[in-house]
């Protein structure tokens, strides 16, 4: 007798800062290129760490780690959830893919996702599971330009995005009309919903929600528009109804 809603919140952000502002923590790191200067991978090693060091490092980590949330995000490299949602080390369990899936629980595949939801559920009984899309995402673009005969020309990305297929179907049969490039966008955000429903069938995840110990979450980051939604998977027990004969 459970129902499931979801409750949206869009969070606004400045598109753009003054010029002055903008890279003021990334020159100070020493991280930005200089334009005059070849790139040095090595030395933009060393200055991040330097600034990590200095700014950001927190010794409480020595104490052992107790992070409120588990995220999946794209692997998208304009796109951490460290920088967009200015995560502290130690404040979230991270897991970084192609379009930011999640598989259902399945023991014979995707075993590395599968470790990281147990681990972070069952161990370190994180309170909340957050999945962040994000527009302009490579792999839901190749999800809904997989061709229909079933060929690829990849050795794992098309598997892998395979699993948003249920996600592309409905935005197919729900949007026939729309652009390659506005299904693209909405199915971003269902691929999003997708893997909330699939996190589901983990066992430690349904317990834990069943014990009022567990959120879900989705999140779109739209670096387009500036802004970021959020929504919640909320679960409420109903009235009983009576049935009389």
């Amino acid at each position: 007798m459970s129902t499931q809603s979801l409750e949206q919140t869009t969070l606004e952000g400045l598109k753009k800062l003054p010029e002055g502002e903008k890279h003021q923590d990334e020159k100070a790191g020493g991280l930005q290129v200089s334009q005059q200067q070849p790139y040095d991978p090595v030395q933009m090693i060393k200055n991040g760490f330097r600034y990590f060091m200095k700014h950001i490092y927190d010794p409480a980590v020595i104490e052992g780690q107790h992070p409120k949330f588990l995220v999946f995000a794209c692997s998208d490299s304009r796109v951490s959830p460290s920088h967009v949602l200015n995560f502290r080390p130690g404040e979230a369990f991270m897991v970084c893919n192609v379009a930011n899936l999640v598989p259902a629980f399945n023991q014979l595949r995707y075993s590395g996702t599968g470790a990281a939801i147990e681990f972070s559920v069952k161990y370190l009984e994180v309170e909340n599971i957050l999945v962040i899309g994000h527009s302009l995402c490579g792999g839901i673009k190749r999800l809904m330009e997989l061709p229909e005969d079933g060929s690829t020309s990849n050795d794992f990305i098309d598997d892998w995005v395979k699993i948003g297929l249920p996600a592309k179907a409905k935005v197919l049969a729900e949007n026939p009309h729309l652009t390659h490039e506005q299904q693209c966008g909405i199915c971003e955000r269902e691929a999003v919903t997708l893997s909330l429903v699939n996190i589901q069938s983990y066992p430690y995840v349904r317990a834990a929600m069943a014990k009022g110990k567990l959120a879900l979450m989705g999140g779109y980051y739209n670096f387009v528009e500036g802004n970021f939604e959020l929504w919640k998977i909320k679960y409420h027990i109903q009235s009983p109804e009576i049935i009389r004969p």
